[in-house]
């Protein structure tokens, strides 16, 4: 018998990880209840993500996503950096597909598909434990209610990994992030990033940072040319609070190519946010009668483009888990002798990464093809990433 027959499941946090566990909570035959403390859609955070294509191909096989859901895959990276004379120098390529989606259709498709559990939203957790049969409760407003899981779906400050580990504490990395969206008409005169972008996805190196640029759906109904333009921009934040848009304008400014700051730092954003990078990695991803999912188990660093996908390949393995597993207990323990190496293992990546990038900028200037493919073999040190190519 598998241990989802009969298996009451309580999802604490219905964001992407959130309704990617219930989607495989549904799948394996458990009894699933959502509780999502906004009150409010979540599909208008249209910020963008990418995934490896392989792992799209199985979520819309497996029936996790729509295969309907708007995507702008691409093949290639570039990279480049801004020339003395203000234009862009292109000094690398490499074969490096992605998938990038837009995070408000991404939640929606995984909401759709999770539509078989009771969402309770606008209900905030107010705590989570051990019950005395070996059980789990949850507690709101409205009362408490028991279950055989409880899957902790809730974010960098997880209520449920208190639980397991409640003296863990986030590691800040000592710089920011800055990510936004512009409509693609903002860089209408400037057709070259454009037509650059729609095969393939940009990295600009600049001293002390880089920035991420690619293309993303805007929105269910609209076509392919109704694009957003995604960025990801990593340097160290001027002494106070991180400034929004005032500070990304004056990178761009100060070191970008001559298009690509005129894009950036004149474009109309639809969505931008700053937020200090950090990491933290929960010592077991789960301990019966209790599963972190998500940044809930681990919070890596952005380089890894891993947030989404993480949370994903855990959907995947508690689906696994749960039908192969003869009790909970045992489903648990499987999950967390795959899932607590594998958080480990990005955590540690996203360091390396944010070493290489950031903290240690190469000088990206004197970077060619060779020098490129050899600084990503060196920053890898022999771990895989979908973001890099095979560079032998």
């Amino acid at each position: 018998m598998a241990a989802a027959t009969g298996l009451r499941m309580g999802v604490v946090g219905g964001s992407i990880a959130g309704c990617a566990a219930a989607v495989a909570g549904i799948r394996a035959g458990a009894d699933v209840t959502v509780y999502e403390r906004s009150a409010g859609e979540l599909r208008d955070r249209g910020l963008g993500i990418v995934i490896p294509p392989s792992l799209h191909g199985r979520l819309v096989a497996t029936g996790y996503l729509d295969a309907a859901m708007p995507t702008a895959p691409v093949a290639g990276r570039v990279w480049l950096t801004r020339a003395p004379d203000g234009s862009a120098r292109e000094f690398a390529r490499q074969p490096s597909p992605v998938t990038p989606c837009n995070w408000g259709l991404l939640w929606q498709a995984l909401r759709t598909a999770s539509a078989g559990a009771r969402h309770h939203r606008g209900l905030p957790v107010t705590a989570v434990g051990r019950t005395a049969s070996g059980g789990a409760f949850v507690r709101t407003a409205q009362g408490e209610n028991t279950y055989d899981i409880v899957v902790g779906a809730d974010g960098h400050g997880s209520l449920t990994r208190r639980v397991l580990a409640p003296d863990l504490r986030a590691s800040p990395a000592g710089y920011a992030v800055w990510r936004g969206t512009l409509p693609v008409d903002a860089s209408a005169e400037h057709p070259g990033p454009l037509q650059l972008l729609r095969t393939s996805w940009v990295t600009i190196g600049f001293p002390g940072g880089h920035g991420i640029f690619y293309l993303i759906p805007r929105g269910e109904d609209a076509g392919p040319d109704e694009r957003l333009l995604a960025y990801a921009i990593y340097a160290t934040p001027p002494a106070g609070s991180p400034d929004g848009a005032g500070h990304v304008r004056q990178l761009a400014d100060e070191h970008f190519p001559r298009e690509w700051a005129d894009i950036v730092a004149r474009g109309e954003h639809t969505a931008m946010t700053c937020h200090p990078v950090a990491d933290l990695h929960a010592p077991l991803a789960a301990d019966p009668p209790f599963l972190l999912a998500g940044d809930a188990a681990g919070v890596t660093r952005p380089h890894t483009a891993s947030g989404a996908v993480k949370a994903l390949q855990d959907a995947l393995c508690l689906e696994e888990a749960l039908r192969t597993s003869a009790s909970p207990a045992e489903a648990l323990r499987h999950y967390a002798r795959e899932r607590t190496p594998e958080g480990a293992r990005l955590v540690e990546l996203g360091r390396r990464l944010g070493r290489a990038q950031v903290e240690q900028t190469p000088d990206w200037t004197a970077m060619d093809q060779g020098s490129v493919d050899a600084w990503c073999r060196a920053t890898l040190a022999g771990t895989k990433s979908y973001l890099y190519a095979d560079t032998d």
